[in-house]
């Protein structure tokens, strides 16, 4: 009997338990949209707000696009049945780092004493340019607006008891302070003139900041001891507020008496130079690839792109492959100070550099590299690099404007939470309705007065200095200000048509799938960076340097609102006419095509 009731037992067991089902795995992640969620579910887009219903989650409010945070991606999984998994993005393959850096100190065996580099500073009008004419015999003063110094330069002076001093002479103004920064990291001793009939001035100050900054050791230049109401004892005094104490004084900084303009005690300045630069015991590698500052950079009608360079390690030849920032050259020629061509130049050698593929900024580490596909390589490399960056901050916005969204909506709901969702969404468009009459078009025009910009410069020194001091507009409310370009040259018409009216550049940020009745579109969610994108327009899109597509577009919407124009720094979705693959990253640029009748200059004379 217990035998047959054991049998019993088991035949139960058989049939009241249930086989082991495997669940279906969902290959989930980050940022999914509800769309693409349902189909890594297999289900459609209902399934998806249905299971998202009895949440916090307002389901009336859900498209095709939403983006869903991930626990509400988990919880769409779960609620189906299913299990998810993490997707393994190919995004996350690191590429490898290509980039170029400066060699590791070298054996102090194979290195051989070199000029120092010497920059002059010193208040607006203190006599540095008339300092350097002086000593190299040469009239720049007469070609400089106005006798203020607008460039950075840099000359190889030699002395008449042989040695060698490479100067730099700095601009003086205010506006060119950074300028004078760069000159200060690129200098081994600063030469500070002050006028003797002025005293310390605000760039004067700003020059000893520079200098301890960079840990440069000084020598003080009183100038203008000529003048009849010259003071250089109270100017030395006035120093010491500033802890530069004169020999005189117990100190250790070198204190000359000099006249620029008539060449008094020049001597004896440069014999401080040059004793300071042997307590320095300065030396340079002379061989191998070679490293050094772009000090100045500038586009010649005659030789393109050109930089003024100081060689400090190695020695610098024609046919050299050198990279800068994001820019690369095969060097063509080089030429002295005096625009002589040299075959080569050594360390502490002041240079101009012809041969650029594209102009570098004034500041950047100069390095040689093995060949031209090691210098691309270096480029892509750089220019990836500052893409990612770039597209990591735009992500840095995103969220916070989605918390800052979410937060909103929450509070907007708060006192709505007792209503049915009929009675809520009544209550919501009567709360909006003059937001909702508004057409989508009128609500992303302009409603105050704009104006584009186009900055050019004949140097990049110059340009900088005026992006800075337009940095500094702060009436916006009144007028927005908006640099749509910048750039060294001279100015053309194309630049004026572009400030006329800039056709716009966005940046894709992210790409999703929205469904049009059985059909999936895909749409480049972009951030606009400069002007505008008209809908009417031609668009084409840029990848690194590679122009992928060009034509119209599909669709342009703003949220959710189809509209014709779309400004700078507004999000927006576009879908583009034709299979192509868009990526983040890509870029989008609208333009316009005119057709004009040429017109030459020919002057009949009647």
């Amino acid at each position: 009997v217990i035998l047959l009731l054991l049998l019993l037992l088991l035949l139960l067991l058989q049939y009241c338990v249930k086989p082991k089902v495997e669940k279906q795995e969902v290959e989930i992640r980050q940022r999914m949209t509800v769309a693409a969620l349902a189909d890594a579910m297999n289900k459609d887009f209902d399934h998806v707000v249905e299971a998202l219903l009895n949440t916090s989650v307002d389901v009336d409010s859900l498209d095709p696009g939403s983006v869903l945070e991930e626990r509400w991606i988990k919880e769409v999984v779960t609620r189906s049945g299913m299990k998810f998994r993490w997707a393994k993005l190919s995004e996350s393959k690191e590429r490898p780092n290509r980039d170029a850096f400066r060699r590791p100190p070298a054996d102090p065996s194979n290195l051989v004493p070199r000029p120092p580099v010497v920059t002059i500073m010193g208040h607006v009008d203190h006599g540095k340019t008339t300092l350097l004419d002086s000593l190299r015999k040469s009239q720049i003063v007469a070609t400089e607006a106005g006798g203020i110094t607008q460039h950075i330069g840099a000359f190889l002076v030699q002395l008449p008891t042989g040695e060698k001093i490479t100067f730099l002479d700095t601009p003086g103004h205010a506006a060119f302070s950074a300028m004078r920064a760069r000159g200060a990291n690129a200098t081994d001793i600063i030469i500070l003139v002050v006028a003797a009939d002025d005293g310390i001035m605000n760039q004067t100050v700003e020059s000893i900041q520079h200098a301890r900054r960079a840990k440069v050791p000084m020598i003080v230049a009183v100038n203008k001891c000529d003048k009849p109401q010259a003071d250089p004892d109270t100017v030395k005094q006035a120093l010491l507020a500033h802890d530069v104490v004169c020999e005189e004084f117990g100190g250790d900084i070198q204190a000359i008496h000099i006249s620029a303009l008539k060449g008094d005690n020049l001597l004896a300045l440069t014999e401080a130079t040059v004793a300071l630069a042997e307590v320095l015991e300065l030396k340079a590698e002379p061989s191998g690839p070679v490293e050094g500052l772009i000090i100045e950079s500038r586009t010649d009608k005659g030789k393109g792109p050109v930089t003024t360079a100081i060689v400090q390690r190695g020695t610098l030849k024609r046919g050299c492959v050198l990279v800068a920032g994001k820019s690369w050259a095969k060097v063509r020629f080089l030429f002295d100070e005096n625009g002589r061509t040299v075959m080569e130049a050594g360390p502490s050698s002041a240079v101009q550099v012809v041969g650029w593929k594209e102009l570098p900024s004034a500041g950047e580490v100069l390095l040689e590299v093995e060949s031209e596909q090691r210098a691309r390589e270096v480029v892509d490399w750089r220019s990836y690099q500052e893409e990612q960056q770039k597209l990591e901050e735009e992500q840095s916005v995103i969220e916070l404007k989605q918390k800052l969204h979410l937060e909103e909506y929450k509070k907007e709901r708060e006192g709505l939470a007792h209503l049915s969702w009929r009675r809520r969404k009544s209550v919501l468009y009567q709360a909006n309705k003059t937001k909702f009459s508004m057409r989508p078009s009128e609500r992303t025009q302009r409603d105050h007065p704009n104006l584009p910009v186009i900055i050019k410069g004949d140097v990049d020194g110059s340009v900088e200095a005026i992006l800075n001091v337009v940095d500094s507009y702060d009436a916006q409310q009144q007028c927005e200000l908006e640099v749509v370009h910048f750039g060294i040259g001279d100015v053309s018409e194309n630049d004026v048509n572009m400030a006329d009216t800039f056709a716009g550049e966005a940046t894709v940020l992210a790409m999703f799938e929205v469904t049009v009745g059985k059909k999936k579109v895909p749409v480049a969610g972009c951030r606009v960076q400069k002007g505008q994108l008209d809908r009417r327009l031609k668009f084409r899109m840029i990848r690194g340097r590679d122009i992928i597509w060009e034509g119209s577009l599909v669709t342009l919407k703003h949220h959710k609102d189809d509209v014709n124009t779309v400004r700078t720094g507004m999000d927006c979705g576009l879908s583009i006419d034709g299979d192509i693959d868009v990526r983040t990253g890509d870029v989008i640029v609208c333009f316009e095509k005119l057709d004009s009748p040429q017109v030459t200059s020919w002057d009949p004379g009647f």
